[in-house]
């Protein structure tokens, strides 16, 4: 960060740091605040593919076209974070996540009442473009605003809102839309948002953007090539995660023979290993961040390659299912290190994690489906996601020679 963040009480469960003499502030409370954002955006992204069959049938599309929504909300995500990070690169912290997650809240209304195919791609479109700049900027306020020590643990917190959308919001969400029509999942999603933004106008201080801040300051960190290296680490080395999560239901049922109720209770063990792994994810980045990064890629291969054995049994599915879920460990770490390497072009950055992070999910998804139709078996999507996490892993390796390289350079000197 451009300065370090304000001393705190760790020991005191009221935690209270200042933005400025005049403004205390309760580190938790403002936590929560971000994290219900992160809890409004996760539920609202997730919770459409498990109503993808009500979605088709009401507008009259197949179950692939109307899976269509989601591509258009990743993308949506993808274009969103680096152009409205740039362009909001001077606004005031508080303001500006307020006003992301109002599109968020008017995007999911929105999209309750499209009347159509095309409109609700639109309008899902639309809805992705504050995710990953909400993200962002609200990884550096909690950063910003976190004891010593504690930044990862911070960003942690606000991922929880995320990782906990899958365990709690998308499950209820999904239940409404089960009974009163898909449409009342947004509507849900989008009541969610407003409360955040209540919480956030009176729980987050009024921090000003770095001085200095400005588009064209932004962009700077696109010249940096460890910038590059980490979201290179996420895009590929995450994938691994989605190659086999895409695929999740089929191979349950037709290669660990669960029967259908079976399903929703795997999928919860998912959603729990993602909140577990980001709460110790986040704890190990802030003993050591890069060593983090390194073990969790080869962690992430080593449970990925499992499950091509796993998957044969029920039980043994579930739990390897459990731990790919943890794998998600790895999001904070790659946050707090974009954070290091942006110099101060903080704001991009930290907002191009998720665009990278949806990457991740495109490129899974897509290589876990060739293998598939290759004729490879269901199971093949673990061997697919240990190479996507293995390429992680030599990313991650290129980054540290760059970077020692780059040490080891004299530094030139002008008359």
């Amino acid at each position: 960060m451009n300065a370090s963040p304000p001393a705190l009480d760790s020991a005191d469960t009221d935690i209270s740091v200042s933005s400025s003499p005049a403004a205390p502030v309760n580190f938790l409370r403002a936590v929560l605040a971000l994290g219900v954002g992160g809890f409004a955006i996760g539920t609202g992204e997730f919770v459409i593919m498990g109503l993808l069959p009500e979605v088709a049938k009401d507008i009259d599309v197949s179950i692939p076209q109307a899976g269509h929504v989601i591509s258009a909300y990743a993308l949506g995500v993808v274009i969103g974070a680096p152009v409205l990070a740039v362009l909001a690169a001077g606004w005031r912290r508080r303001a500006l996540l307020i006003a992301l997650m109002a599109v968020f809240a008017a995007g999911n209304f929105a999209s309750a009442a499209a009347p159509n195919y095309l409109l609700l791609n639109l309008l899902r479109f639309a809805t992705g473009l504050p995710h990953g700049t909400y993200f962002g900027v609200a990884a550096l306020v909690a950063a910003t605003l976190a004891p010593p020590g504690r930044r990862a643990r911070a960003v942690g917190l606000v991922m929880l809102g995320l990782t906990g959308a899958t365990l709690v919001g998308v499950p209820i969400a999904a239940w409404l839309g089960q009974i009163f029509g898909w449409r009342a999942a947004f509507v849900f999603v989008g009541v969610i948002a407003l409360v955040a933004i209540a919480l956030l106008r009176r729980d987050i201080p009024d921090l000003a953007a770095p001085a200095g801040a400005s588009p064209w300051r932004e962009l700077g960190a696109l010249k940096r090539k460890q910038v590059w290296f980490t979201l290179g680490i996420g895009a590929i080395g995450f994938g691994g995660m989605f190659s086999v999560f895409s695929y999740i239901k089929p191979t349950l049922i037709e290669v660990a023979g669960m029967p259908m109720g079976g399903v929703p209770f795997v999928l919860a063990l998912f959603g729990l290993g993602m909140v577990t792994g980001n709460l110790v994810g986040s704890r190990l980045a802030d003993k050591s961040l890069m060593r983090t990064i390194g073990g969790l890629l080869v962690y992430a291969a080593l449970v990925l390659a499992m499950f091509t054995f796993a998957a044969h049994n029920v039980f043994t599915a579930a739990f390897n299912v459990f731990l790919i879920g943890t794998t998600v460990a790895i999001g904070p770490a790659l946050q707090i290190r974009l954070m290091d390497v942006a110099g101060d072009a903080q704001t991009l950055a930290a907002a191009l994690n998720h665009s990278a992070f949806n990457m991740a999910n495109a490129l899974g998804a897509w290589l876990g489906g060739v293998a598939i139709a290759a004729g490879l078996g269901w199971t093949s999507t673990g061997w697919v996601g240990a190479l996507l996490a293995l390429a992680g892993m030599g990313v991650f390796g290129w980054a540290i020679a760059s970077a020692r390289a780059e040490a080891r350079r004299p530094e030139t000197v002008t008359c």
